[in-house]
């Protein structure tokens, strides 16, 4: 058979870290992992201090923030605003997050690092002459986001940064994790499986430092509670039918020595013996 698309054998094949994005000015469409994570983030972000209405997620949303440069905006792999209204009409869902309409910043951003975006994460790039500002920029000097996290996979590293007058300080971690008093939430890296793929995810947990629990694991601890509490029920019910069997070998035992003893009674009778004198 004709191969299609013959390769010389000494090419080397670029990589998925090789290949450019459709968009040159986005090097990085989300890849598995940046569809993934995001979605752990958003399924655990359960916050205890603001009704699920008052608070809103996002992951891969522009972010527009300069009413003076309507066009400039960032894409936070993911984000969450307190305070901001959820939409809950399908027709009424965001297209973006527009700060000059919305008037409320994101109070924390989180940033998954990647081999080409390491540098900009970090605030390593400078700003090029008549461009956007950078993404560092972005979150600490104009939209001061409290929290910048940014998690690289590659390295199982987790940096955390916390706006301290005006500038991003970063935080050193206790135990590998990091307590947002204002969400009421906690974020640390979990070992685990999720949607099929073992890792090392970041997700939130509470203030007894317990995971929070996805709907997919939140419906199989409620199948498990069902099915302890039927097992439950079924050993009641063969306790129950036991007693009932023993009660009935007594109930049967007892009849059997009553017509026992009223055969004894007839049998003295006909012999002329009273049976109460005996």
């Amino acid at each position: 058979m004709t191969q299609l698309y013959p390769y010389p054998k000494q090419q080397s094949l670029p990589t998925m870290y090789d290949l450019p994005s459709e968009d040159p000015e986005e090097p990085g469409l989300p890849d598995e992992f940046h569809d993934y994570q995001p979605d752990l983030l958003t399924q655990t972000c359960q916050s205890p201090r603001y009704s699920q209405d008052n608070y809103v997620i996002a992951s891969d949303l522009n972010l527009y923030y300069d009413s003076d440069h309507t066009l400039w905006y960032k894409r936070p792999d993911w984000f969450v605003v307190l305070g901001a209204k959820r939409s809950r009409n399908q027709q009424e869902l965001r297209l973006s997050y527009v700060i000059w309409q919305e008037e409320v910043s994101p109070f924390l951003v989180i940033e998954l690092a990647s081999p080409g975006t390491e540098d900009e994460d970090l605030g390593r790039t400078e700003r090029k002459e008549k461009k956007p500002p950078t993404k560092w920029e972005v979150y600490e000097q104009i939209l001061q986001i409290p929290y910048y996290v940014i998690y690289d996979r590659y390295q199982n590293q987790l940096r955390v940064f916390v706006l301290n007058s005006g500038r991003y300080e970063r935080l050193e971690l206790s135990q590998g994790k990091v307590w947002l008093e204002q969400l009421g939430l906690g974020l640390r890296l979990w070992q685990g499986v999720y949607e099929g793929v073992e890792g090392r995810w970041l997700r939130f947990y509470d203030r007894d430092g317990e995971w929070i629990p996805t709907p997919s694991e939140r419906a199989n601890r409620e199948q498990q509670r069902a099915n302890r509490e039927q097992q439950r029920a079924n050993r009641e019910q063969q306790r129950a039918n036991r007693e009932q069997q023993r009660a009935n070998r007594e109930q049967q035992r007892a009849e059997e020595a009553e017509l026992e003893l009223q055969r004894l009674r007839d049998k003295l009778q006909q012999l002329n013996i009273d049976p109460d004198s005996v």
